[in-house]
C-alpha cells in the first residue's frame, strides 16, 4: 500500500496514485456539535496531509480565544469580534485609520513566527508517513491588508491609491517572505498561502488591478518554494476563474477552490496542469444535499478534473454541514478508487 506522503506527491505530479489523497478541514464548530461523527470520520478516513503547527520557540502575542464568543486579538494586533462559538469573527475596528496609512508604523509584525524550532519540525516530519504542510503562518496579503485597514476602506484605497498603500503592501509582503523562507528551510514537504479573491460570481477587484498589485507577490512565493524544492498549496474562496490561468501559469501545485461556484467546463481546461485540492460544495450540498447529491458531486469532480492524479479528496466540516454528508464525501472517493458505482 502506498504511504500517504508518496500518495500526495503522486497526485501533485500526476503519477497515477491508487486513490485521491484525503484532507478533512475540521472547524471547531463540528467538534462542538458532532464529536462522535468527527471521531468516526477520522478513524475511517484518516488524513494523508498533516499540518505542521505548534513548532515555534516563542509564544505568539494573542489575546482571547479565536473561536469563542467575544473579542480575539491576533498576533498582528487585529481584533476580531465573534458572535457565535465555533466561528471566526470579523474585524470591526481596524488598526490603521490614517487617510494615507500614515499610522502604519504602529503595526507590529509578529516576529515570533520566525522562531521556528527546526529540531521539532524535523522530528515531526521523521515521525509521520503523511505529507507535512507548513501552515503555522500562512501568507495572505490581501486579507491581512483588510484586517489592518477594514475591507471597505481598503477597497477605496485600491481605487484611490493613497501614498501609503504600496508601503503597506511592502511591509506585509516583506514579513511574509521572511516567514516563508524560514519554513522553506525546514524539512516540511509543502508550503501554504491563501487569499479569498472571489465573490459568488466574480472577482472582488478588477483582474488588471490584481495583476499589478498582487500577482508579483505570489510570483515571489512560488520562487521561494521552487528554490527549496517544496510544493506550494493555495486556498481562495469564491469565483476566481478570471485569475485562475495566471495562478496555474505561476506554478502553484495545488489550489483549494470553491469549485461549485464556477463552470466545470472552464475548470476542466486546467486538468493535468494543477492539482485541485478540493472542495465539495459547502454552500448547498454539504448542508442540504442528499447522499446521492454528494455522490454526484464527487463524481463530477473526478470526471472533470482527475488526470492520473490532480485531485485531493478534501472538504470542510464547518457550520451547517451534515456529518453524514461529510462522511459520504470520503466514502464516495474511495468507492471510485475501487471502481465501484
Amino acid at each position: 500500500m502506498t504511504k500517504p506522503r508518496e500518495l500526495v506527491f503522486q497526485a501533485l505530479e500526476f503519477r497515477g496514485p491508487d486513490r485521491a489523497p484525503r484532507d478533512l478541514w475540521l472547524l471547531p464548530w463540528a467538534e462542538n456539535h458532532f464529536p462522535d461523527w468527527v471521531r468516526r470520520i477520522q478513524a475511517d478516513f484518516p488524513n494523508d496531509i498533516l499540518n505542521a503547527k505548534g513548532c515555534l520557540k516563542r509564544p505568539l502575542r494573542t489575546k482571547g480565544e479565536q473561536y469563542e464568543v467575544g473579542t480575539y486579538t491576533d498576533e498582528w494586533g487585529c481584533s476580531f469580534t465573534n458572535l457565535e462559538r465555533g466561528y471566526i469573527g470579523q474585524v470591526k475596528e481596524p488598526l490603521v485609520l490614517g487617510e494615507n496609512w500614515e499610522d502604519l508604523d504602529k503595526v507590529r509584525v509578529p516576529e515570533e513566527h520566525l522562531s521556528i524550532d527546526l529540531a521539532r519540525v524535523a522530528e515531526l516530519v521523521r515521525g509521520t508517513d503523511r505529507f507535512v504542510l507548513a501552515n503555522e503562518y500562512v501568507p495572505r496579503p490581501f486579507e491581512r491588508l483588510q484586517f489592518l485597514r477594514g475591507t471597505e476602506r481598503l477597497m477605496l484605497d485600491l481605487a484611490m491609491r493613497p501614498p501609503g498603500l504600496r508601503e503597506a503592501i511592502r511591509k506585509v509582503h516583506d514579513f511574509d517572505m521572511q516567514v516563508l523562507e524560514a519554513w522553506a528551510g525546514t524539512d516540511v514537504d509543502g508550503l501554504m498561502i491563501m487569499d479569498d479573491w472571489g465573490s459568488q460570481n466574480d472577482l472582488l477587484i478588477r483582474p488588471k488591478l490584481w495583476e499589478e498589485l498582487f500577482l508579483p507577490l505570489y510570483r515571489d512565493y512560488v520562487s521561494v518554494a521552487r528554490r527549496h524544492g517544496k510544493k506550494l498549496f493555495m486556498h481562495s474562496d469564491g469565483n476566481v476563474l478570471r485569475i485562475l490561468p495566471r495562478l496555474v501559469e505561476l506554478g502553484i501545485d495545488a489550489l483549494n477552490l470553491q469549485l461549485f461556484c464556477m463552470d466545470f467546463a472552464e475548470l476542466a481546461r486546467f486538468r493535468g496542469k494543477v492539482t485541485f485540492w478540493g472542495e465539495i460544495d459547502r454552500q448547498h450540498i454539504l448542508p442540504e444535499g442528499t447522499l446521492d447529491d454528494v455522490d454526484e458531486a464527487v463524481l463530477k469532480v473526478k470526471e472533470n478534473l482527475w488526470q492520473n492524479g490532480g485531485c485531493v479528496a478534501q472538504c470542510e466540516f464547518g457550520p451547517g454541514a451534515r456529518p453524514e454528508n461529510v462522511y459520504r464525501v470520503f466514502e464516495a472517493w474511495d468507492r471510485l478508487a475501487r471502481g465501484l458505482p
